[in-house]
């Protein structure tokens, strides 16, 4: 489907189209990846504190909600990688820092591998996990029956913000549903509603299609690791565990009292530990220099 057809199916629903980025800021390059089936709108009450210190862009992966095409073939997270890339040549970055949450968490540790991050920030990263391992086949079924909810969201289109049941939904990324921004938690649902490589990525990570995992990772990059004390949808002793023993050298942290997307329900606290983890980079490499 073009962009063009695409954004008209969108204003028939009623549905704002979002751009693909957000860019402001200046100073070091950071890159922001959200996590699956939603936008770069859960970064939204960040990026202005980041923007203070970096030049922040805030990305919509393909085949989401606003973001670049993708056709259901090729969906897949090295396509999801590959087009990470293809953002970063655009903009001229050879490397930049990245922080990620979830899928854009093992993102970032893709683009780590690929040499284009100059340091990693994981917030509740997905991919931990070993082909037909419990973990996945659990983590898999949660997706299933949150993509029955985005098919009936779709249905509804704008009604689908209104139901009585949004504290429901909201309660698998958010520990405290009530601590979400109106406008957050419409985009959330929304884009979750009309992400075209739902089923497909579903299918693809089924197919094994994924990169692997983080073994051999460069210890050069710095790596913090966020955990997320009450993250229902990757509970951080089932799904943060493996990363930290595959990777000592990262810093590990957990933020307490949180969800799975703890953008929603802190972002000051979350900034701060992103700039924390990249002012530590910058003193170390500062010494070194």
């Amino acid at each position: 489907m073009s962009q063009t057809t695409r954004e008209r199916r969108l204003r028939r629903l009623q549905l704002p189209v979002p751009a693909p980025t957000v860019h402001v800021g200046e100073g070091e390059p950071l890159l922001l990846l959200h996590p699956f089936t939603t936008s770069h709108d859960v970064w939204a009450d960040v990026v202005p504190t980041l923007a203070a210190e970096h030049e922040v862009v805030a990305a919509t992966l393909p085949g989401h909600w606003g973001g670049p095409a993708l056709r259901r073939r090729e969906v897949s997270l090295e396509a999801y990688a590959d087009g990470v890339e293809v953002l970063l040549d655009e903009l001229g970055w050879d490397t930049c820092h990245v922080a990620g949450n979830s899928i854009g968490g093992w993102l970032a540790f893709e683009m780590a591998r690929r040499g284009r991050a100059r340091t990693v920030t994981a917030i509740a990263p997905a991919g931990s996990w070993t082909k037909w391992s419990r973990a996945e086949i659990v983590v898999g079924g949660k997706f299933l029956g949150l993509y029955l909810s985005a098919l009936l969201g779709k249905v509804l289109g704008e009604r689908a913000t209104r139901l009585p049941a949004r504290p429901l939904v909201l309660k698998i990324v958010s520990h405290h549903p009530g601590r979400v921004a109106r406008e957050r938690a419409d985009n959330f649902i929304r884009a979750a509603s009309h992400c075209p490589s739902f089923f497909p990525f579903i299918l693809s990570e089924l197919r094994g299609t994924g990169p692997g995992d983080v073994v051999g990772l460069d210890d050069d990059v710095p790596v913090r690791l966020v955990l997320c004390e009450n993250d229902l949808l990757l509970p951080p002793e089932r799904y943060g565990r493996p990363y930290a023993e595959a990777m000592p050298h990262a810093d590990v942290v957990t933020l307490d009292d949180i969800g799975h997307i703890p953008m929603f329900e802190d972002p000051d606290r979350v900034a701060a530990t992103i700039l924390e983890h990249l002012r530590a980079h910058r003193e170390q490499h500062a010494a070194t220099a």
